[in-house]
């Protein structure tokens, strides 16, 4: 058997971090080295999750728990103000990030990639680790070649920090591409209540619903005469998105330089 990949997780005391944390304790590819959170306390990573003791202790500093810990690969999945400075520092340190977390800003993959290839290493933005999600977003994008008015609806908890979600925007953006810009609805549309109408991006309108007792859904619903196309992806709970993060790990590791979405990764 070949060396497993030492994975670090940031987030690993949120629900989602938590998830990884069993995922990469559960495969014999991989050795988890080093988990971060601010607020789970010295306990360990193992325990944390509800499994045996992983003999890795909880650091809530993650510059030291990656110098320490030297991992080959860092899962992060913390929050948009933290996303960004946690990548920084992996990268200089010369591990390579798998990021589920959304709210990069177009400059800063810029500025990503060029860290990135002056490393040798390679990174991963994913707005989405699930195959369904993927196959949404393609699915749409295949749309709107022939249905050219559209609208997003993205639902998430009313946890959730970024509107609109780094999903509905990465559908957006595939839309974009097979959609020439066509600016939607009555020329004299007005919005009686500001912010009714969604966010517009290329012509169309971006919906978040913000709700307790919602997970993560999206639906793209397309108009034409006499007929609706709407083609809708619900998920139920966190597991469905590891085996995303699972293939990112193990892909990342022959990648130079940043790439932005999961699709990038599928066969």
């Amino acid at each position: 058997m070949s060396e497993r990949i030492k994975v670090a997780v940031a987030g690993a005391g949120g629900r989602m971090g938590r998830e990884v944390v069993k995922m990469v304790l559960e495969d014999e590819e991989l050795q988890l080295v080093a988990a971060i959170a601010r607020s789970a306390g010295p306990v360990d990573a193992g325990t944390l999750v509800g499994k045996p003791a992983a003999s890795v202790i909880v650091s809530s500093d993650l510059e030291s728990a990656l110098t320490s810990s030297r991992p080959d690969v860092l899962v992060d999945f913390t929050n948009p103000q933290s996303a960004m400075p946690n990548t920084e520092i992996a990268v200089r340190l010369g591990v390579r990030p798998v990021v589920g977390t959304t709210g990069f800003t177009p400059e800063q993959m810029v500025q990503l990639d060029e860290l990135c290839k002056e490393k040798g290493i390679g990174a991963l933005i994913a707005p989405n680790f699930s195959i369904g999600a993927i196959l949404m977003m393609k699915f749409s994008a295949m749309a709107a070649k022939y249905f050219p008015h559209v609208e997003i609806i993205e639902y998430h908890g009313d946890q959730k920090l970024d509107a609109p979600s780094g999903t509905s925007i990465k559908t957006a953006e595939w839309i974009s591409e097979t959609r020439k810009e066509l600016r939607q609805g009555n020329p004299k549309e007005e919005e009686v209540i500001e912010g009714s109408r969604g966010g517009y991006y290329n012509g169309f309108r971006i919906h978040s619903v913000r709700l307790p007792g919602v997970f993560a859904q999206q639906e793209v619903v397309f108009g034409a005469f006499g007929q609706t196309l709407k083609i809708r992806h619900d998920s139920y709970e966190r597991a469905g998105y590891m085996p995303g993060v699972n293939t990112a790990i193990k892909k990342i590791m022959g990648v130079t330089g940043l790439v932005y979405g999961f699709e990038h990764f599928l066969d």
